[in-house]
């Protein structure tokens, strides 16, 4: 059997240019880091670093119908999003569970942008998609009310962040309104010289911005933004640092923390699922019912007391002060690794409800001991806001 074919972005060049070291990732080559992990992750925390997110899928709908039909398939109130912002939601199936995270970007009263992972693109497209089968737009469709595109192989995005990011930005010679953008805010406008719908947001727990570029514009933003901020430390960032980076921020990770057997509830995302909002929407009917029953799990932040790393995967008990496991794990580690800005090894994980208080001791089975850990407040890293 063949293995399949991997994809590229538009940028693979200019990553092998740079010495990047790429891996398979979600069915991409990608770089997962270029000076090393460490390096950037710093460049990112002090000063800023860019990373290519052009694997990362983007839908647009429009119509008079768009924020009805979409405020049906996530968890956030779109009734209160204005034009101009960003919201960070879920798309749930009908039992609760998660199929995707997403950002919707209203770019106007009738027209939004919604970015996917890479991993889930076709599975979101298909949902939301009526040629695909997506059954909750054929009736919008139907009526005229609303359009559909897959917009994703023509767009690259390329996401710049750290504390200097405006700087570097202000070099670039970005447009003014894109420099003063607040935060979860985008317009429309050019950096040097390119054409470009420009974000607040990120994934690191960092200012920054995320800038959507056609793919034949790609390299030479990408070039312009690293040439305007070497004076300031810029470095290029890959897979590596984008991971370290999030899990400070206590940010989720799709096939981690959240997937299609977990509910936003107990993912610790209560506070993008808006259980009161005016609209229906698909799981609704189960997450209520999950509230009202008492949540039995939920994921936590912990931080090693013991030496050792609490990995992806691995086994978590209840903390006994013995070495060796005596009875049956409890839950799960679902990220984990140090955390360079703290010096310290971190990890998130499922635990049960009793469990799940700051202080509450758990044990991390590693190569078959158990390592002693701590529930701790998240996000582990916040920044300092000027």
């Amino acid at each position: 059997m063949t293995s399949p074919t991997l994809r590229r972005t538009p940028l693979f060049d200019a990553h092998k240019a740079l010495g990047g070291r790429i891996v398979p990732f979600a069915g991409w080559e990608l770089p997962v880091q270029y000076a090393g992990l460490l390096k950037e992750h710093a460049a990112v925390r002090t000063a800023a670093g860019l990373f290519d997110v052009s694997h990362m899928g983007e839908m647009k709908i429009e119509g008079a119908a768009s924020e009805e039909f979409i405020d049906s398939l996530v968890t956030g109130d779109l009734t209160q999003l204005a034009d101009g912002k960003a919201l960070y939601t879920v798309a749930c199936k009908e039992d609760g569970t998660i199929l995707d995270d997403l950002i919707v970007y209203r770019r106007g009263r009738e027209k939004f942008m919604i970015v996917m992972n890479a991993s889930n693109r076709d599975k979101i497209a298909a949902h939301f998609d009526p040629s695909r089968g997506g059954a909750h737009s054929k009736a919008f469709v139907e009526k005229g009310t609303l359009t559909f595109a897959d917009i994703s192989d023509e767009t690259a995005l390329l996401a710049l962040q750290g504390p200097k990011a405006v700087e570097v930005m202000k070099h670039a010679q970005a447009d003014d309104a894109i420099t003063s953008l607040t935060s979860f805010s985008l317009t429309e406008g050019t950096v040097a010289g390119v054409r470009v719908i420009a974000a607040r947001t990120g994934y690191t727990a960092e200012d920054g911005f995320e800038l959507f570029v056609h793919p034949e514009d790609a390299t030479r933003l990408w070039n312009a933004l690293l040439a305007a901020g070497k004076p300031i430390g810029i470095e290029p960032c890959g897979l590596g640092a984008r991971d370290t980076l999030r899990l400070e921020g206590r940010l989720s990770l799709y096939g981690n923390e959240i997937d299609e057997t977990t509910n936003p509830l107990e993912a610790g995302l209560g506070w993008v699922t808006k259980l009161d909002k005016p609209r229906d929407f698909l799981g609704k009917k189960a997450l209520i019912a999950i509230k009202d029953a008492g949540l039995t799990r939920k994921i936590v932040g912990f931080q090693m007391v013991g030496r050792g790393i609490g990995r992806h995967g691995y086994p978590i008990h209840a903390w006994t002060g013995e070495e060796t496991p005596s009875s049956a794990p409890v839950g799960v580690v679902t990220s984990g690794s140090p955390a360079p800005t703290l010096d310290t090894n971190i990890g998130l994980g499922y635990v049960p409800a009793a469990l799940a208080e700051v202080g509450s001791k758990i044990g991390i089975e590693i190569r078959g001991k158990l390592i002693e850990a701590v529930v701790v407040k998240t996000p582990f890293y916040k920044r300092q806001k000027s």
